[in-house]
């Protein structure tokens, strides 16, 4: 996680605080001043019972008339409806406040996550966790209300505790300051415990992201083949099991120090009002004090340790909300994690070409390097295919390009412009790709298709033009509402999953072709990336799909990866990577004639469609080293 990140974590309590008011007094200004006020005057409500009491237990004993007792018994009367009354009313108004506030900090929650330029953050197990926290914090009962709960929970109970001890100060000063120390601990107790409690969330953030990740699989349909075939269910499920023993352990802990710091407090909150019975009952057998002072005191006693109780209770959880509500801050206030040019240059169209100029990259210090000095010209209009095994840095390389990071040496220049002074947004605009790893969305087929160009959503022709030239469009039509139809069975409960209208799941082949549909429903971008774009597709599928994309690329510039050389031959530069070089460029007679590894390995697969012994092939190395363009690490 960069220094952004947890510098923004680490803001003091009161700018949490401020921060959380602002975003409830912005969610709901209204609710909250309705909410505020019935839960600020239910704390004056114990100490207005407490003391009509005592004017009608007095009033009683000094033999008072029934006009006598109308008044203070209409304000007993009117305080216990009020009392009771209250609850009901603040519930509705704090569900409102969850509901408007929670859509507001969602909202800027996400847009905050979407405006993470790259994908570092994303890889981050650090920021990772610190997400899932702040996600945490937007759902049921948004972090930022439970702070402002407990403020206002910390004030009623100030008031409840100032009426009380003001009623103690009239009756018995000294038992009014025994009181007040020994409900002291409590308060500091409860803060000791919110931050052990936080801190505690914090730790076993991994174990529980490994648990979540485990109940994924053993609930997931793509894993779902092995799983049961391989027998891995319970090995995958005592992992599971552990993670969670873990994290149970640990908040265990916790729950065993609440239990022992609040029972031996307890029990001195409880002598202290045994002490306090009993020189009331001495007192008042004295004449000392009349049978209202008895009840006062009585209540304020127990109302006081109470209250104090109730505020070492809220201020305990408006400081874990506040924690908590610091990871969503750190999350909406942090920085790029690239870095944006001040004054962007405009990103000219393509005309040139893209140059990849001495580019090392590595994703940590703490990583190996993945590209290594790479030299690369991508000219305008032409096509360039990477080949090499698996780990040599061609995806890697698409990264950069896309500029998903940045290279940690070197530069890659788009006509020039170095693409880290461009716009970012406006990069990627000029750019369409399709990736190895490409989505499956569960949305219906003119939305899915539509993804790569939102502008097109409104456009059925462009998004079945796209869908042709994809191979996909006769089997869109055949579905039940044809691009309306949902391609996804998540979303239903079983009894609708009868009812093959509420959900249809494409094949691999056929989610691939749709991930190619997006590809060309971004048409007219200066730059096609097609990263493994046909590895899931059988021999007459992929030969289709290649020639609509030999079509496709005629005149454009393109970038195309497959392991498939067959697939990469007639691109005009087909550019050979290993251990994160370049180790070979040219076209594909030219390699072939050179006799170098393109050409040993081209043959291998050949010969696999031809009869004869089985041939077997060896991993994408350069035949001499020594003759490759390698480059020593910085």
């Amino acid at each position: 996680m960069s220094t952004d990140d947890r510098g923004s974590g680490d803001m003091s309590a009161a700018s949490r605080a401020l921060s959380a008011g602002r975003l409830v007094a912005t969610a709901a200004p209204g609710r909250l001043i309705l909410y505020a006020v019935p839960s600020l005057a239910a704390g004056a409500f114990p100490v207005a019972i407490a003391w009509s009491t005592k004017l009608i237990v007095d009033s009683l004993a000094a033999g008072a008339t029934a006009g006598e007792l109308l008044i203070p018994a209409l304000t007993l009367v009117a305080t216990g409806v009020a009392t009771g009354a209250t609850p009901t009313l603040t519930h509705y108004l704090r569900t409102e406040l969850d509901r408007r506030v929670g859509l507001l900090a969602q909202d800027r929650l996400f847009m905050a996550v979407d405006r993470f330029a790259g994908l570092g953050r994303f890889e981050s197990p650090d920021f990772l966790d610190r997400l899932r926290l702040a996600q945490q914090t937007v759902v049921a009962a948004p972090a930022a209300n439970q702070a402002v709960d407990g403020v206002l929970g910390a004030a009623r109970s100030v008031f409840t505790v100032v009426g009380f001890l003001g009623s103690l100060f009239i009756i018995s000063p000294p038992t009014m300051v025994l009181v007040l120390l020994a409900a002291l601990p409590i308060l500091v107790a409860e803060l000791l415990l919110s931050s052990r409690r936080a801190a505690t969330d914090w730790n076993i953030g991994p174990a529980e992201r490994r648990q979540f990740f485990y109940m994924g699989l053993l609930a997931n349909v793509e894993a779902a083949k092995e799983i049961r075939l391989f027998g891995t269910g319970g090995f995958l499920r005592e992992r599971m099991l552990a993670n969670r023993r873990s994290a149970d352990q640990a908040r265990r802990a916790v729950d065993r120090r609440e239990v022992q710091l609040r029972s031996g407090l307890g029990l001195l909150a409880a002598a202290v009002a045994g002490a306090g019975l009993l020189w009331t009952v001495g007192a008042a057998r004295g004449g000392g004090l009349t049978p209202g002072d008895v009840t006062v005191f009585l209540a304020s006693v127990a109302g006081v340790q109470t209250a104090l109780t109730t505020l070492a209770g809220d201020v305990a959880s408006t400081h874990h909300a506040l924690l908590l509500f610091g990871h969503y801050q750190a999350v909406v206030s942090a920085g790029p994690e690239l870095p944006m040019a001040a004054a962007p240059h405009p990103l000219p169209q393509l005309r040139r070409g893209i140059e990849l100029r001495d580019v090392w990259f590595r994703y940590s210090p703490r990583h190996p390097w993945v590209l290594r000095g790479v030299d690369l010209w991508i000219p305008h209009g032409s096509s360039v295919a990477l080949v090499g095994r698996n780990g040599s840095g061609k995806s890697t390389l698409v990264k950069l390009l896309c500029r998903f990071y940045d290279p940690t040496r070197g530069a890659i220049l788009w006509d020039g412009v170095d693409i880290r002074d461009a716009d970012i947004a406006a990069l990627r605009r000029r750019i369409s790709a399709v990736f190895q790893d490409y989505m499956e969305y569960d949305l219906t087929a003119v939305e899915s298709i539509a993804q790569g160009d939102l502008g097109a959503i409104d456009e059925p022709e462009r998004i079945r033009e796209a869908a042709r030239r994809a191979g996909v469009h006769d089997v869109l039509t055949a579905l039940p509402d044809g691009y309306d139809t949902l391609l996804s069975r998540m979303f239903f409960t079983e009894s609708d999953k009868a009812d093959p209208a509420t959900g249809v799941m494409l094949s691999g082949g056929q989610s691939q072709r749709l991930a190619l549909a997006r590809a060309f429903v971004r048409d007219k971008r200066d730059l096609m990336i097609l990263d493994e774009p046909s590895a899931g597709l059988d021999a007459a599928a992929e030969h289709e799909i290649h020639k609509s994309l030999r079509t496709h690329r005629e005149g454009r510039t393109s970038l195309l990866i497959s392991h498939r050389l067959g697939a990469v031959r007639d691109a005009d530069v087909i550019v050979g990577l290993s251990g994160g070089r370049i180790v070979e460029s040219g076209s594909h007679s030219t390699l072939v004639a050179s006799g170098g590894e393109y050409a040993r390995l081209y043959a291998l697969q050949a010969a696999g469609y031809r009869p004869g012994p089985p041939q077997h092939s060896a991993p994408y190395e350069p035949a001499d080293p020594r003759t490759s363009p390698l480059k020593e690490a910085p």
